[in-house]
């Protein structure tokens, strides 16, 4: 869970995350969002990969990047738990 927080952290990632809930988009696709070099995008979805929110499916010679939902579902259950008092 230490990566997934990790991943959430930062606003860049948490914009990535925002762009792949409507759609599933290439690295290409999500650097045109940004101001920051591609290198920097493929880090961040390296990184976001690592945590588990997103996936990816090579299509053809791109690959497409989606949101990974089970691990959010996981993290918010954690969470309601913990303020139930839960183990």
């Amino acid at each position: 869970m230490k990566d997934v927080f990790k991943a959430l952290n930062d606003p860049t990632r948490r914009e990535i995350l925002e762009l792949l809930r409507d759609q599933d988009l290439t690295a290409g696709e999500i650097a045109e969002a940004f101001s920051i070099s591609k290198p920097s995008i493929s880090h961040h979805l390296d990184l976001l990969k690592r945590a588990d929110l997103v996936g990816s499916e090579k299509r053809g010679q791109y690959v497409h990047y989606h949101l990974n939902t089970t691990i959010l579902e996981d993290v918010m259950q954690w969470m309601m738990d913990l303020k139930k008092g839960k183990k």
